[in-house]
């Protein structure tokens, strides 16, 4: 665990967590709606690895990506990004595995009184039907999407409008995530950024978009919340 600054905050009042590449392991899930379009397309399919650097940014901006490695000329990209919220919102769980000690991890942060939430750039009814499904309707008490007319991360508004609804302060939060979308999130928020090392990008691009602290294991969270 690499923690920067003079020490870390004690006793966090919420966490918030990022879903695909935080949460829970989506890559093959990605890769396999984001190819079928492609194929329809006749454009050739990208490797499943490249798809932890497609996403991040939302379902829209991924279709504009790989796309463009794939060697699309964007007329049908509109169609693209369509097709990809449709596909996702009618099997939101396909090939989606929950990250080893995630869960265990969640139901003590749960036992402790600590307050947790999800914020995604996956379409809002995804979100919730991917979160419901993997971990139930108990451990969170925000689920939180991309809806019509919201700004997307790394804009701080999903996250603050969370902490105002917890009635915690943002200082009082962890941003969890995996990415450099995901810390520029948290530090425009004003909360505790913690990078994750079991996601879809490296430690480089964590450090270098000031991540707080790295961990290798959700279960380290525990030592981050309890000091």
């Amino acid at each position: 665990m690499n923690v920067k600054g003079d020490g870390v905050k004690n006793m966090f009042q919420a966490c918030i967590f990022d879903l695909d590449g935080t949460l829970a392991d989506t890559v093959e899930s990605i890769a396999h709606v984001a190819n079928q379009i492609l194929e329809q397309f006749g454009l050739p399919v990208q490797p499943v690895n490249d798809f932890k650097y497609h996403a991040g940014d939302g379902g829209d901006v991924l279709m504009e990506r790989c796309m463009r490695a794939a060697g699309g000329d964007f007329s049908r990209l509109k169609e693209g990004q369509r097709l990809y919220r449709e596909i996702f919102a009618a099997n939101p769980l396909y090939k989606v595995t929950v990250f080893d000690g995630m869960r265990e991890t969640l139901e003590e942060l749960k036992k402790r009184h600590v307050k947790l939430a999800v914020l995604s750039n996956k379409p809002h009814e995804a979100t919730c039907l991917a979160v419901r499904g993997l971990f139930g309707d108990d451990i969170f008490d925000v689920i939180q999407g991309l809806e019509v007319g919201m700004k997307r991360k790394p804009s701080p508004s999903g996250a603050l409008k969370i902490a105002d609804f917890l009635q915690v302060d943002p200082e009082n939060c962890m941003y969890i995530g995996d990415t450099n979308t995901d810390m520029q999130t948290g530090k425009a928020a004003g909360m505790y950024t913690v990078g994750v090392l079991w996601g879809f990008r490296d430690r480089k691009e964590l450090e270098e978009n000031h991540a707080d602290v790295i961990i290798e294991k959700p279960r380290q969270l525990l030592d981050l919340q309890a000091g």
